[in-house]
């Protein structure tokens, strides 16, 4: 068994958390190298303790009011739909009472649960579609949602439930709507919602836009199954936020949507200045089935416009940590897989950033390209791009003639403070290409990849030292292992063996590539480390993404 097919079996393991309760602010995860680059990690964390019913049992039973049900409960009480039954409508969580006679005071939780809950595997793993059956399924009839937050809408969660569309309807627009998208004050933004071990889902014919839309704050998204969000001549995500200011926790879900698997911006925020913030990404595996690919065997027929898995416009503090990204080829877009930009997408939030991102402990594979940094966009000014860290990930089968596309492991322009460090790469193009503006403030260290035809080239340079000189002034780069072209035209301190049969992996043709005791290159990087990813962290991350 290849090494990435492991990892698929691993991201499926149950891992110890509790399920959310109270989504308290504790001090977050750490990114590794804040000391050096000045990296900011997410400044809160959100607790997922369980926080336990104090109220009443509604119980709604199939062809009963579901609305009068979530309108007449409080804070504490448990809405408790029956298990197999199915509620129609565009239903809305209201901004809830704490008590009887209308006061609010901020605490307490409803919870709106399948009966069946207890039957259900436990917090901490992953639903999957074959436990629909035990589910309690709200469906849309229309374009609308099946379920949405009235503004200011807060402390609800959600257990066990399936969020679809009704067997007549061919598109929605989304399923799961936190938060309207063009609130402009912070105080009408949905906030203290978690949904647990839910399955949202379209269907393979019809077009749904999005699963959930994260306009809220302090929010989570836990062990759930979203999926079958596809639509042709329009962008499709299984999340999306662009008018919420976070925290958001969104850990151990399958992820899966033509468009962007996962986007944060896309749309101007409303609220002046609003950056989604403090975003943790654990644990997720996020990938675009082959019954989408015009030329695979397994094609349905249906031309949904396939773009990347994971693309941040305006976001900030973010840890990507863990996750499995597969199956991403050149479609509506030219196959990159993950893309970090800053966007002014609507030209009336000019403070549009993304900054602050640690993107560690990953498997990306089966794409057509890797990672986009685009510092600034050309015509959608906003703030730049910077301060971001690709640290210990493993990139494989990037470019192949499967996925079509550049096959470059990054595509890089106009940026600051960006550290490449511990990666493995595996690609068929350049290991970066660049253009534009220079990029100041780089590190390019302990990483492997083959170099291929021209491997670090930028427009009107030569490859190697040329393009360092003109567009990564200052670059410091070295302990890294460029295999299949001599150093010549590349800075010392490096190594360039003839090809990867040299560089002494474990088992290169069947996916371990741990280096060897026998590597020349073994405890060859800074800190006597192995130049290369740390396969064995990789594994631990996304066996144990999840924190107590």
């Amino acid at each position: 068994m290849k090494f990435a097919e492991i990892i698929v079996s691993l991201i499926l393991l149950s891992v110890s958390l509790s399920t959310a309760g109270a989504l308290t602010k504790v001090p977050a995860i750490p990114a590794s190298r804040s000391g050096e680059m000045g990296l900011a990690s997410p400044s809160t964390h959100i607790d997922m303790s369980v926080a336990p019913s104090s109220g009443r049992i509604i119980t709604v039973t199939d062809g009963d009011d579901l609305q009068a049900a979530l309108d007449q409960a409080i804070a504490g009480d448990v809405i408790e739909l029956e298990a197999g039954g199915t509620f129609v409508g565009n239903f809305i969580l209201p901004r809830k009472k704490s008590s009887q006679d209308g006061t609010e005071n901020g605490e307490g939780w409803i919870v709106i649960r399948s009966a069946s809950e207890s039957d259900l595997a436990g917090p901490a793993t992953r639903i999957s579609p074959s436990m629909a059956p035990a589910l309690s399924k709200v469906a849309t009839p229309n374009t609308g949602p099946a379920l949405s937050a009235e503004p200011g809408a807060h402390h609800y969660r959600l257990t066990g439930l399936e969020l679809t569309m009704a067997p007549d309807v061919s598109f929605s627009y989304g399923l799961l709507r936190l938060g309207r998208g063009d609130e402009q004050e912070l105080s009408q933004v949905p906030h203290d919602i978690v949904v647990d071990r839910c399955y949202i889902h379209g269907n393979p014919t019809a077009g749904l836009r999005r699963g959930v839309a994260l306009n809220s704050a302090s929010t989570i998204i836990t062990d759930s199954y979203i999926s079958d969000c596809h639509e042709v001549g329009a962008d499709s995500q299984a999340i999306c936020g662009w008018n919420g200011p976070g925290p958001f926790t969104i850990v151990n879900n399958y992820l899966e949507a033509s468009g962007e698997n996962v986007l944060f911006g896309g749309a101007d925020p409303k609220i002046d200045g609003l950056i989604p913030s403090d975003i943790e990404f654990r644990g997720n595996h996020c990938a675009k089935p082959l019954a989408w690919k015009v030329d695979d065997p397994s094609y349905a027929g249906i031309p949904w416009s396939v773009k990347n898995l994971f693309e941040l416009k305006n976001a900030q503090r973010v840890l990507v940590e863990g996750n499995l990204f597969e199956q991403c080829w050149v479609d509506a877009q030219t196959g990159y897989a993950i893309l970090f930009k800053s966007v002014n997408q609507d030209g009336t939030a000019p403070w549009s950033t993304t900054q602050d991102v640690e993107f560690r402990n990953n498997v990306v594979r089966r794409c057509g390209a890797g990672v986009n940094i685009e510092g600034r966009a050309a015509d959608q000014t906003g703030g730049q791009t910077k301060r971001i860290a690709i640290r210990n990930n493993l990139f494989e089968d990037i470019g192949a003639s499967t996925w079509q596309g550049e096959g470059v492991f990054l595509k890089i322009s106009d940026t600051e403070e960006v550290t490449i460090d511990h990666n493995t790469i595996l690609q068929t193009g350049n290991i970066i290409t660049a253009y534009g503006e220079p990029n100041l403030n780089v590190v390019f260290t302990n990483n492997l990849a083959p170099h291929n035809l021209y491997g670090i080239k930028g427009d009107s340079a030569s490859d190697g030292a040329g393009t360092l000189d003109n567009y990564f002034p200052g670059v410091v780069f070295k302990k890294n292992l460029i295999a299949g072209r001599g150093g010549s035209a590349y800075p010392s301190k490096n190594f360039y063996p003839a090809s990867l049969d040299d560089i002494g992996f474990v088992d290169l043709s069947n996916g371990n590539y741990r280096l060897s005791s026998a590597s020349p290159y073994k405890n060859a990087g800074t800190k006597g480390k192995d130049i290369g990813a740390d396969i064995d962290a990789i594994e631990l991350a996304i066996r144990g993404s999840r924190t107590d």
